[in-house]
């Protein structure tokens, strides 16, 4: 254990205990603020971020600044709230607003298993709480930190909403079994899959996409239901939404087109964030590999 994960461990703690301790509100504002000083000590980041945004979106560096300085602010307001899963599990409704929800329980009560697919957009976490916390058996991605008590502090909080932990991504046979079973996976595709995924335009660049989904999607015949949970108007208010299940093209069952159907899931996302540009994670460095020549 190094001493930056001993120090980032040691901050999270005690954010944990404030925001625990604080009414609803307050924490979320507390986890904003402590966000939008986040850029402070990282400004390598910050400029990184600023960067793609700038390129990605087509828009002056002035805007893209601010445009990542609000993705910096959300991301505190949504750990503050992540962190709060325990607290807010059963009160969820009171600040999370639904639409769609057809496409979802229509997908679901086909009892083929669902997709649920998704992005590090708004609040994330909460979506497959509020599934969870309303009769939907949801299932989550195991995610390895650097830190293996962030790691289990994750699957704690998931456990907290009522997700299940399925395991890596990797785990197709785990995966294979809750849609055979009829459950729901969800599966965020805004990261960079490497050599493992295929390349689509993401925003409009072309970036290697996770095709795990939709290569399942086709064997096992699981709709593939998008959903979004953004912030309202930089509140601690959110909005959830379910989408119609994706279609593949020509009349295919989604999936069989592996090309199309990664580009059609991207570019269903792309429309996301640039409807909330500063809702999405501009620090993850999405295209890397690709940039890199990884892929070549």
């Amino acid at each position: 254990m190094n001493k930056k994960q001993s120090f980032i461990w040691s901050v999270l703690s005690a954010f944990r205990k404030i925001v625990t301790s604080l009414p609803h509100q307050a924490a979320v504002m507390l986890g904003g603020f402590v966000g939008s000083i986040i850029p402070l000590f990282t400004r390598n980041k910050l400029k990184e971020a600023t960067d793609r945004c700038a390129k990605v979106l087509g828009i002056p560096h002035k805007e893209a600044s601010r445009i990542v300085k609000g993705a910096y602010r959300n991301f505190g307001k949504s750990t503050a709230e992540f962190i709060r899963i325990p607290v807010m599990a059963h009160k969820l409704d009171e600040i999370v607003t639904v639409n769609g929800e057809e496409n979802l329980r229509e997908a679901y009560e086909a009892g083929k298993g669902v997709f649920i697919v998704t992005a590090h957009i708004g609040n994330w976490e909460y979506a497959g709480a509020w599934c969870a916390q309303h009769g939907y058996p949801m299932n989550g991605l195991g995610t390895d930190q650097r830190d293996e008590r962030i790691t289990n502090l994750i699957m704690e909080l998931r456990n907290a909403g009522g997700m299940k932990a399925l395991g890596k991504a990797s785990d197709l046979k785990a995966m294979i079994r809750a849609l055979q079973a009829g459950e729901i996976i969800a599966v965020p595709v805004d990261q960079d899959a490497k050599k493992a995924g295929i390349v689509s335009p993401f925003l409009g660049y072309p970036a290697s996409t996770p095709i795990g989904m939709a290569k399942l999607a086709d064997k096992l015949g699981c709709a593939v239901v998008p959903a979004y949970c953004v912030r309202w108007l930089d509140t601690h208010k959110l909005e959830l939404h379910f989408l119609p299940a994706l279609k593949g093209r020509e009349g295919k069952p989604y999936g069989k087109d592996l090309q199309s159907s990664i580009d059609d899931c991207n570019e269903v996302i792309s429309e996301w964030i640039r409807k909330y540009p500063d809702q999405w994670m501009w620090m993850y460095p999405r295209w890397e590999s690709v940039e890199r020549g990884d892929l070549d």
